[in-house]
């Protein structure tokens, strides 16, 4: 009886445990495959779904429309503090405010990359790197966690008309005559389609749209019409690589099965290259239609105009289409958001700024954060939907006054102003004591 009864039970705890793997591959099937995209220099009013009356974006918009758009999602007002920001899961000033074109040695083994990777996600990057001078430390971007990379070197040649592009170490010698976004494209579509079972990670940091640099011994066109792009034609272009992108989804059968995020890195460039006459690149005005207002680029400023991205989630069959959600986001919240959709529980032991939207996105939950927060050369501020505080002291009502033209008298403020202004204050008052 007692042998009978040890059988039995031996029968049945390998029968659990065969069942136990079969849910755990289930969940892992489960994960979803995740393409990260990061435009460069483009503010929300870009986009025809955010109101952007004077650039076509046909395939973003139809993201938008089959997914989840944000309305409020702030970036750092330049570039090389946001992909920190986005990597970590951490504000910049939490590194020391790493020199422009570095990334903190601490932070490496910290990106979002590596906590993918250790979760078993196949990982790569193309496009805009700038953490690092790729041609003296072309291991970087594995150390980051990736495992493939096809990135160009910051300031070290052309990103767009046969740009010079790094990858897995090497120098590539295949672009004469090629147009960089298609180079960084078709590298990660080749990427996705050599995924085999294992979920990816694809992080698109993209070049499009910001202009030529002025620092080339030649300076070369921006695109495949052997002259540069207008800014405009760089946003077009942009949305084309989306639309490309997400074809090839389609194509290679993912696209149920790939969660599809496209956000920012700053506000719209004051100003973009358009020529190059007697030695010198020509500069002409960015600004933006979106109905009968024009909206001046505002990169570099720590305004609405140089903080507020485009923020698009979509995953078909999985997240409900047509939403728009008024919810806080900043660039911190996407590293822990990412990890949590892989099932890693590790960054829930990091100690991240971000938080994670994961529920949002399918309409659960409520709004993860109270405030976000942006800083630019010594100056930071806090905000909620309807009210924004200066670490300088400037208190503005931004859902009444966006372009921010009267600062509110601190000492004459209403009730709703009174309670905002003490709110925000206290955390102005714990990040100027870097806590």
């Amino acid at each position: 009886m007692i042998k009978r009864l040890t059988w039995i039970l031996l029968v049945a705890a390998i029968l659990l445990q065969s069942e136990n793997q079969r849910s755990s591959a289930a969940e892992a099937r489960k994960r979803p495959n995740i393409l990260l995209i990061l435009s460069d220099d483009v503010g929300d009013e870009v986009l025809g779904c955010y109101g952007g009356t004077q650039v076509k974006t046909p395939y973003l918009d139809k993201l938008a429309k089959t997914g989840v758009r944000f309305t409020h999602c702030y970036a750092m007002p330049v570039c090389h503090p946001t992909r920190i920001c986005l990597l970590t899961g951490k504000y910049p000033f939490r590194w020391q405010h790493p020199k422009w074109g570095s990334f903190p040695k601490k932070a490496e083994s910290r990106t979002v990359a590596s906590v993918m990777k250790r979760a078993g996600y196949r990982t790569a990057v193309a496009g805009k790197w700038q953490l690092t001078m790729l041609k003296d430390d072309l291991d970087h971007p594995h150390r980051l966690g990736f495992d493939e990379y096809s990135l160009f070197g910051w300031h070290e040649g052309p990103r767009y008309f046969q740009p010079l592009i790094w990858q897995n170490g090497k120098l590539r010698d295949d672009v004469k005559d090629r147009y960089g976004p298609d180079v960084y494209t078709d590298f990660l579509i080749d990427f996705m389609k050599r995924s085999g079972d294992d979920p990816f990670f694809a992080f698109y940091s993209m070049a499009l749209c910001h202009d030529v640099t002025d620092d080339l011994d030649k300076p070369v066109p921006h695109g495949p019409m052997g002259r540069y792009e207008s800014y405009d034609e760089m946003a077009i272009a942009m949305d084309r690589q989306v639309g490309k992108l997400v074809s090839a989804l389609d194509k290679l059968k993912l696209r149920e099965d790939t969660l599809i995020l496209f956000t920012g890195d700053n506000g719209t460039p004051k100003r973009s290259y358009i020529k190059h006459e007697n030695g010198k690149l020509i500069r002409d005005p960015v600004s933006i239609r979106v109905g009968d207002e024009v909206i001046p680029g505002g990169k570099g400023e720590l305004t609405d105009a140089g903080t507020r991205v485009p923020f698009i989630a979509n995953w078909k069959g999985t997240i409900a289409g047509k939403q728009v959600l008024d919810d806080l986001i900043d660039m911190s919240d996407f590293m822990p958001t990412i990890a949590e959709f892989a099932n890693d529980k590790s960054n829930r032991k990091m100690s991240l700024d971000g938080s994670r939207f994961n529920l949002r996105l399918k309409g659960f939950g409520r709004p993860i954060r109270k405030f976000a927060f942006a800083e630019h050369r010594g100056k930071f501020w806090v905000r909620d939907q309807n009210f924004k505080l200066y670490s300088d002291g400037r208190f503005f009502h931004v859902s009444k006054d966006v372009d921010e033209e009267a600062a509110l008298d601190t000492t004459a403020l209403k009730a709703a102003e009174t309670e905002a202004h003490e709110r925000l204050g206290k955390l102005i008052a714990r990040f100027r004591q870097r806590k």
